[in-house]
């Protein structure tokens, strides 16, 4: 897929190919989507809004991070990685408890509660997958051939755009689950249930 980005052949047919990968390997069930889809079904899609912005807002900073070289330096330090690995395993952990303990979605909404755009931003910068699929990603695409400018701006578009459906998508998953269960006993079934999923997604491929 790497040369068909070249201007001269152009970018339809490539930059869908693009998006297709995107939407299966940084798509897949991770702690940021599925954190979006737990936040979405705990309080609903208006209040988890700044929340999911976050998430946009910190998975694109990664892409950009991947683009310009960053991510290759960070993996050069294992001390670091180390480091980083672990916060963000104990901050996930920390939004899985708030997530089981969540009030039913009526009881959120009659307190205002709502997740941050802070909280989002952390556990998209702090998320190990991000890093791991964009740079799959980004970098497959033009992998043994080189790239121009447009290319990379190609790539970059396209990429921030599927992330901000990917989490969009996610979002609105969970909540259309939320709505189907509106008394506590039901809502802490399902805010316990993505919780469980919420680790699982982040403990599971560090085994």
């Amino acid at each position: 897929m790497g040369g068909e980005f070249s201007v001269g052949s152009g970018l339809l047919w490539p930059s869908l190919a693009l998006a297709l990968k995107s939407a299966l390997v940084m798509g897949s069930p991770g702690p940021a989507t599925m954190s979006a889809t737990a936040v979405g079904a705990a309080y609903g899609v208006r209040r988890s809004l700044p929340y999911v912005g976050g998430l946009i807002a910190g998975t694109v900073a990664v892409l950009l991070v991947v683009a310009t070289g960053v991510f290759a330096i960070l993996l050069s330090m294992p001390l670091l990685n180390s480091v980083l690995e672990a916060g963000s395993v104990l901050y996930i952990l920390y939004l899985a408890y708030r997530i089981a303990t969540a009030p039913p979605l009526s009881a959120s909404e009659a307190k205002g509660v709502r997740p941050s755009f802070s909280a989002g931003l952390l556990l998209a910068l702090a998320n190990p997958k991000a890093y791991i699929s964009i740079a799959a990603v980004f970098t497959g695409a033009a992998r043994g051939l080189p790239s121009s400018a447009m290319d990379v701006l190609v790539r970059l578009a396209v990429l921030g755009i599927m992330i901000v459906l990917i989490h969009l998508l996610w979002l609105f998953a969970g909540s259309s689950l939320s709505r189907l269960f509106q008394s506590p006993a039901s809502a802490r079934v399902i805010n316990l249930t993505f919780a469980a999923l919420l680790v699982g997604a982040t403990l599971l491929p560090m085994l």
